[in-house]
């Protein structure tokens, strides 16, 4: 059973300046939201990092919001934070997979987020994942972006050229 189980968490990276973290949480469910949010600001704040949050009103609207914030604002790295919780419908697996799906394309185009979006079956599967104490989902996705930043710029010093040489000297004529 994977509740059950044990996993390896990487240690928070170190910066040597400092990192801003914008968490855009989705507050549907607001008793876990808040679980969510207090989770990543402790561990942003255990690595030393500055945190903005703010509020959209659902899960589809998290990637929209990283976008404009990538976009328009200096934030090194983002935390995506919500809970959807399987209705009767398949609005559920709408939002859950539009949503990852967004995230993802975001990361792929370079922006350093972290996934803190909860998709369970039940309310008591959001509240064990969510408690900061607990599973600390949030916390997390925290430090997912603080890695995916870490990863940013220590590439970012590299440089790999235009991938062409300049003919040598004897070469021209």
């Amino acid at each position: 059973m994977a509740g059950s189980e044990t996993h390896y968490t990487l240690p928070l990276p170190v910066f040597d300046r400092a990192v801003k973290l914008l968490v855009v949480v989705a507050p549907y469910y607001k008793d876990i939201a808040d679980d969510l949010v207090a989770g990543a600001c402790a561990v942003a704040h255990d690595a030393g990092a500055d945190i903005d949050v703010i509020e959209v009103p659902g899960a589809l609207e998290i990637p929209s919001a990283i976008a404009m914030a990538g976009r328009m604002t200096d934030y090194d790295g983002f935390v995506a934070l919500g809970c959807v919780i399987r209705g009767e419908t398949t609005h559920y697996d709408t939002v859950c997979n539009d949503s990852s799906r967004g995230l993802m394309m975001l990361g792929l185009q370079g922006a350093c987020v972290g996934n803190g979006i909860l998709t369970v079956e039940t309310r008591e599967q959001a509240v064990v994942r969510a408690d900061p104490a607990g599973q600390n989902k949030g916390g997390g996705a925290a430090a997912a972006a603080l890695h995916l930043v870490a990863l940013s710029r220590k590439w970012a010093r590299q440089t790999k050229g235009m991938g062409f040489r300049p003919a040598a000297a004897s070469d021209q004529t």
